[in-house]
């Protein structure tokens, strides 16, 4: 195991940067979390001189992977920049999680991102997750390219990954998602040595490594596959999405059209989002990077191609941002956010408008997270040196141009979301969507003095994780954790730990609630005389059940003022309070009533406010008493949508958790070929604790679900005594 440190590194000499918006691209690379994304940006850095030596994800040594979590499990945890480059231009690599448990970073990469990078292993067909990313970004209309990895490794296929790829991602015919590249050379055990450009049909021989050597294709060159019908689908694509409507005429004459024109407009087609291309790559041997680089620096689009999030006042007027442009209104949205040991809070922020500079004076805004325990902010604060992010390196940069990404430190209200503006002209991004967390963990410190630390501890984790959404429950009093999964659960608390905050993990207790059954009488007695001052108050009450959702209510039927009027109220106070702590240990709060008062006693000396009070809780506690009193029930409205295979094991798991199927509906965002049903059900509570996991495992990381509280219901009387036990424990 690696002793990699984790602390942020900073760098004396201040760095060049790029210039003009133009320069620059954004790319997010995306794809499951054995795919590859961390070694192939490891060897795209190597290759470009950007760090000396790739290093290793077993080893720990990778630039983009140095969180503690993430050495230990060997994957990405947290979105990481890595900028490299190459031609001029300045790429900027966003290294994004591919386990579902981190989708929120996943989308803060693709926010900061012009373009995704979709790497598909040569080994597997493309998982599901993947698939669901790129709809995500197909929807958002965002320039995509397919790297197929792990070419060197048992059993790698290009053609079964193209196949897969064109299958998933390509449509009807699959004809948007083509390879620019063909391999050459290899076996079943052996990595490819070399590419054929199917444009170029030139061979680039990478059996020396990286950069590769050109040599002309010749009949002897054993390529997979068939050079001639590849070369010629590409280009009859290529032709179909271009501009130029009389190219398609020429090329069907019999023209040889250019490969300087079929570049040209392949270069297009990308950067609009209408096709996209297919590049083997070698991590291990360099094959296929050179190629990479020419397509990320040449064919994605820069900053200024693309329209910036929309924005408005913080009065919530719609604002017009005309462009990325470094001498426009200074924008930038804050995408991630850590606290360094050294450096205290880190901001990486993607700059959409204007140029930051450090000593700048600027404006940082929050709203719309207070449902996740993010009140809304705004704050005036002041930049000092700010620093181009390698990973967790940090080297001084003396501007941050629109388009560009980079970091501020000690930015000591800033969250993750937040909007970073000019102090004079202060907006607000809309903010990206995130993804629900429904998987609840209760927590609380060991001890007394954990509780200060766990406060600030949870402080630091939501300012950098909005993903989690922190719940204090009122009626449990438990403080609860709401996290994306169990591998997410877990990071979680480790951060939590890690700041010194001793934390232990409870049982989750559903908020229950009791209400009666039918209609009692209830008589309430306080007589207390130990000379002078006594109490006294005598009251009858009627407790009759109300229909789900009404609450409690009062009203009185008292006849000849038996309860002089100034304390019916008292009653009243009384009757609630009892009902609002329950009738028992457990303090099961009583809903769904409706107290009559019909009769009582008075002492013109001795009966008091308080006295009336006690009076009134005491009445109720004897109508329980007298009658009957019904367990109840959170109840959930469930949709889960998975696709058409698995929809047996769902509806069959879902039976065995007391729920209800209301109906079920064909999903109609499902691409063609892979068809999802909606599950519409009602489900208890106390049965969804861990469903956020069940489901996953149920449908092979697949389905997903949302819910909203429904009601309140009876609790069956063979499970009512199990659950009173589990939730006062």
């Amino acid at each position: 195991m690696s002793t990699k440190k984790t602390a942020t590194k900073t760098a004396v000499a201040v760095i060049e940067t790029a210039d003009r918006p133009e320069k620059i691209r954004n790319i997010a690379l995306v794809g499951h979390s054995a795919a590859g994304k961390t070694t192939l940006v490891e060897a795209l850095l190597a290759a470009t001189g950007t760090i000396g030596r790739a290093g290793t994800v077993p080893e720990g040594t990778t630039v983009s992977d140095a969180d503690p979590v993430e050495v230990a499990q060997q994957r990405s945890v947290v979105l990481s920049v890595c900028p490299l480059r190459h031609d001029d231009v300045v790429i900027n690599l966003l290294d994004t999680p591919g386990y579902p448990d981190f989708t929120g970073e996943l989308r803060a990469g693709l926010r900061a991102a012009d373009a995704a990078l979709f790497v598909v292993p040569a080994t597997d067909d493309v998982d599901p997750i993947t698939v669901s990313i790129w709809e995500e970004c197909a929807a958002l209309g965002t320039p995509r390219a397919v790297v197929v990895t792990k070419l060197d490794a048992p059993r790698a296929s290009l053609a079964s990954a193209l196949a897969a790829c064109q299958r998933v991602f390509g449509g009807d015919d699959g004809q948007a998602v083509l390879p620019l590249y063909l391999t050459v050379g290899g076996g079943p055990d052996e990595a490819p040595e070399s590419l054929v450009g199917l444009l170029s049909q030139t061979v680039y021989d990478y059996s020396a490594g990286f950069p590769p050597k050109e040599v002309s294709l010749s009949d002897e060159v054993a390529v997979d596959g068939d050079v001639s019908t590849a070369r010629e689908a590409l280009i009859e694509a290529i032709i179909n999405n271009s501009e130029d409507e009389s190219l398609l005429d020429r090329y069907l004459g019999g023209e040889e059209i250019g490969v300087d024109v079929l570049v040209d407009d392949l270069e297009t087609a990308v950067a609009r989002g209408t096709f996209f291309p297919v590049i083997p790559v070698c991590a291990s041997t360099g094959l296929g990077l050179a190629e990479l680089l020419e397509l990320l620096s040449g064919a994605f689009p820069s900053p200024v191609e693309l329209d910036p999030p929309a924005t408005m006042s913080l009065y919530g007027t719609t604002v017009e941002v005309n462009g990325c442009a470094a001498d426009g209104p200074l924008l930038g949205e804050i995408v991630r956010t850590s606290v360094d040991p050294y450096l205290g809070r880190l901001s990486i922020v993607r700059i959409f408008s204007g140029t930051l500079v450090p000593e700048t004076a600027v404006h940082v805004s929050g709203h719309g997270g207070e449902s996740r325990g993010h009140p809304d902010h705004d704050t005036d604060e002041r930049v000092g040196q700010i620093f181009s992010p390698l990973g967790t390196t940090l080297r001084p940069i003396e501007r941050a141009v629109a388009g560009d990404i980079c970091a501020i430190a000690r930015l000591g209200s800033a969250e993750t979301g937040d909007t970073v503006s000019a102090r004079t002209a202060p907006l607000l991004i809309e903010p990206w969507e995130m993804p629900e967390p429904l998987l609840p963990v209760a927590v609380h410190a060991a001890t007394r003095a954990d509780e200060d630390a766990l406060a600030k501890a949870l402080s630091r984790l939501t300012a950098g994780d909005p993903t989690v959404r922190v719940e204090r429950q009122a009626e449990t009093g438990q403080l609860v954790l709401w996290c994306l999964g169990e591998a997410h659960a877990d990071v979680v608390l480790d951060r939590l730990r890690a700041t010194g905050a001793h934390v232990d993990t409870v049982p989750l207790r559903v908020a229950l609630r009791e209400t009666f059954t039918g209609e009692a009488r209830g008589h309430g007695r306080l007589v207390k005389q130990s000379g002078g001052h006594g109490q006294y108050a005598v009251c009858d009450v009627v407790v009759s059940p109300l229909p789900r959702g009404s609450g409690v209510q009062f009203t009185d039927k008292v006849v000849g003022g038996s309860v002089p009027s100034q304390f019916i109220s008292s009653v009243e106070k009384g009757a609630r309070a009892q009902l609002e702590h329950g009738l028992g240990n457990d303090h099961v709060q009583i809903v769904d009533v409706l107290v009559t008062l019909v009769d009582g006693k008075a002492h013109s000396v001795d009966s008091s406010d308080a006295a009336f009070q006690m009076a009134g809780g005491l009445a109720v506690k004897d109508a329980a008493a007298n009658g009957g009193i019904s367990l109840l029930e959170p109840l959930a409205t469930v949709d889960i949508t998975v696709p058409d295979t698995h929809v047996g094991s769902v509806l069959s798991d879902l039976s065995g958790r007391r729920g209800r199927v209301t109906g079920t509906e064909p999903d109609p965002s499902a691409p063609l070929g892979m068809e999802r049903t909606v599950v519409h059900a009602e489900v208890p509570d106390a049965e969804l604790t861990r469903y956020a996991i069940t489901l996953r495992s149920l449908t092979a990381g697949t389905g997903r679900f949302t819910r909203t509280f429904a009601r309140y219901e009876v609790v069956p009387g063979n499970v009512a005594e199990a659950l009173r036990t589990a939730s006062t424990s």
